[in-house]
């Protein structure tokens, strides 16, 4: 049967049996009956149907037999078997792309945005709660908060119902979830301010307002992602805090903040103000005509002429993206669905837009940390004012990474029916496009060969759209929105739409949002993509330290570290599920750490362990957290633990550490590999 509200008739019953998709497998259907989408569930007349055509299907062939009373487990059960474990069914490659509904990955930004920015800051949550749960610096009596973290996560996980996060309920849903967003943003800050006071005190963030008091102190910053990174992050000079110019590299023209460049060279480790690099690449902007913009650094350049993109070089390889006589920029098209008006938005609306123009172009940075241009946009009844950007620090710490041009958009939107978009035509081909999903990436073509092609005109993605062929890519990469596109040459990023049912006010009001263009040298599989998307998701938590004596973790070594597999990333750590958080000094806790590969690929990866974290037991888990496999632990010549895992495409792996008392390791093997012939 293909429907979930089946009414229980005799032509639901003979529609099941002859007409669903493996008939050359199975000859056995489930029902889905009931009234859905709405409540009801079963009704009694379904059931009575139900008995009266099983009843006339005993004396009757004309009528399929139905059987009553059993579980949906015993009908899987029945198609296992019958079906040898699933060995003789078809297989489906890649995925199964609904044709419809597709205005929903944009439809309501807000709450996008708030599910965003909820799952980094309760990844960052549980991070930070669990380091501090095992190293108690500065407070001994520290219990990891586990309940407050799964109430906020129930709170986020509430919002992501079928027509919450869609943007496809009515009003008064949204002033519901608005508010669950905005406690779990509290309790989150508040958690992580916890945290920070049991390993990293005494100090404050940035946004705190005692922040402009504080007349000494230190930048540090801690990074909550396992890769290494450069930062540039904006310091408060104002009051007190003005004595902090000293660790800026270059202050606004008002002198009320400065930016500082922050260095993390370890991998889930700290960061520290620093002056610029030697291989840092000074950005500058120029001014070359009445509305004509360049800015640029050593890597890249980006062209604003006329109020739309021009030209986006890379300077390394003097080779020019975008085709000539072609533009990139903001667009609007036309967005008039024909029947449900927040959930879907039609392949007509291609073929009516608007290419909007940056107008009031002024410079407002000129580097050398930091270039950047301001630009307005008003169109209808709305107004766009973006930023512009580039740093003298490139996308990630790979080789031959890029800068990329970062846009910050504040919007006054009060359009009815338009769709806002940006959009690059790029000096790049290939068939197919790549988009971020969960733990990982799916690929979808970029041409209209077929029906099923021309279908995926407006796609989903999580924070990055990537356009590469070989030797060369560029990447959008996006911190709170879902929907993109990529017909032909052009790549897109949608950014508001403006429906007016079931919502009738959706969207209206101000938004902030950015997104990045992030030119890459080599194809997808070769760039630094999925990194830098982590990374643009993720700031560093930069904190201002007032007494560098009393502060442990600044001497303390990353608890973990990978090697030997860039594909591989470690994305989740956490305390178990079974942990008793009653206490703080409760026996055999454990870690929970989650861990992906990230590019399709194989790997075999070296995960190591500090040797201030007494892991006694390592063992590989399903999701659920029961135990799978136990894992070889063994010793590296700093005393650390190292174990080897094992990774094919796409595999997400839960490993769970079982921690004792320091002091109480058993001996273990060094790590020594000896590759044996096979036999």
């Amino acid at each position: 049967e293909d429907t979930y509200t089946a009414q229980a008739t005799v032509g639901d019953i003979n529609k099941g049996v002859t007409n669903h998709k493996n008939l050359e497998s199975s000859d056995v259907s489930l029902l889905v009956f009931g009234n859905g989408d709405g409540g009801g569930g079963p009704l009694e007349k379904m059931l009575e149907n139900l008995r009266r055509i099983r009843a006339t299907g005993n004396h009757s062939r004309d009528i399929a037999p139905v059987n009553m009373g059993h579980s949906v487990d015993e009908f899987f059960d029945v198609l296992a078997n019958d079906s040898a474990a699933g060995t003789k069914l078809p297989n489906w490659s890649g995925e199964l792309y609904l044709e419809f509904h597709r205005g929903t990955y944009t439809s309501h930004g807000s709450i996008k945005k708030g599910n965003r920015k909820s799952e980094i800051l309760l990844r960052d949550v549980e991070i930070l709660s669990t380091f501090a749960s095992l190293y108690r610096f500065h407070k001994s009596d520290y219990v990891y908060p586990n309940e407050r973290i799964n109430d906020c996560w129930e709170k986020v996980l509430l919002n992501q119902f079928h027509d919450v996060l869609p943007g496809s309920a009515i009003g008064m849903v949204y002033d519901d979830a608005e508010k669950l967003y905005a406690e779990v943003a509290k309790e989150g800050h508040s958690l992580i301010e916890e945290a920070f006071k049991a390993i990293f005190p005494p100090s404050v963030s940035l946004t705190d307002p005692t922040m402009k008091s504080k007349k000494t102190g230190t930048l540090v910053g801690y990074n909550t992602t396992f890769f290494p990174r450069r930062d540039i992050v904006e310091v408060p000079l104002v009051g007190a805090a003005s004595r902090l110019r000293s660790q800026v590299v270059q202050a606004s023209k008002d002198g009320m903040t400065g930016l500082a460049l922050m260095d993390c060279a370890a991998p889930g480790g700290l960061s520290y103000g620093t002056g610029m690099y030697a291989d840092c690449k000074p950005v500058s902007v120029s001014r070359l005509g009445e509305d004509h913009f360049v800015i640029r650094n050593a890597s890249v350049q980006l062209t604003v002429s006329g109020g739309r993109i021009t030209s986006l070089w890379d300077v390394a390889l003097e080779r020019e993206l975008i085709p000539e006589g072609e533009t990139g920029g903001l667009v609007i098209f036309d967005d008039r669905p024909n029947y449900w008006d927040a959930w879907d938005v039609e392949i007509h609306h291609l073929e009516k837009y608007n290419k909007l123009r940056f107008a009031n172009v002024s410079v407002v940075a000129e580097g050398p940390l930091r270039a950047s241009l301001r630009a307005e946009v008003k169109y209808g009844q709305s107004t766009i004012n973006v930023l512009i950007s580039l740093d003298a620090v490139p996308a990630s710490l790979k080789k031959n990474s890029r800068s990329f041009f970062r846009f910050d958009a504040e919007v006054d939107w009060h359009q009815r029916h338009e769709f806002l978009k940006f959009e690059l035509p790029l000096n790049i081909h290939n068939d197919n496009a790549t988009y971020e999903t969960q733990f990982g990436h799916v690929q979808r073509p970029t041409h209209k060969n077929t029906t099923w092609d021309m279908a995926k005109f407006e796609v989903c993605g999580h924070k990055y759209a990537d356009l590469s062929e070989f030797g060369y890519g560029v990447a959008i990469l996006s911190e709170s929105k879902y929907g993109f596109s990529c017909r032909g040459n052009i790549l897109r990023i949608s950014l508001l739409r403006a429906a007016t049912a079931p919502d009738a006010e959706q969207d209206q009001g101000k938004h902030e949002f950015s997104w990045a263009v992030m030119p890459h040298q080599g194809s997808f599989l070769e760039s630094d993509v999925p990194v830098a998307a982590i990374l643009f998701n993720s700031p560093l938590h930069v904190r201002l330290l007032e007494d560098t004596t009393e502060a442990p973790l600044l001497k303390t070594k990353p608890g973990f570290s990978l090697e030997g597999a860039s594909n591989v990333f470690l994305e989740t750590v956490k305390r178990g599920l079974d942990d008793d958080f009653s206490k703080h000094d409760a026996a055999a806790p454990t870690v929970v750490l989650r861990l992906y590969e990230a590019y399709g690929g194989h790997a075999q990866v070296k995960f190591t362990i500090a040797s201030h974290i007494p892991v006694v037991k390592a063992v590989v888990t399903n999701l659920l957290e029961d135990e799978v496999e136990e894992l070889s632990l063994l010793q590296t010549e700093d005393a650390a633990l190292a174990m080897k895992l094992k990774f094919h495409g796409f595999e997400v792996k839960t490993v769970k550490l079982t921690l004792g008392k320091p002091g109480s390791l058993p001996k273990r093997d060094s790590w020594v590999t000896i590759e044996k012939p096979r036999a």
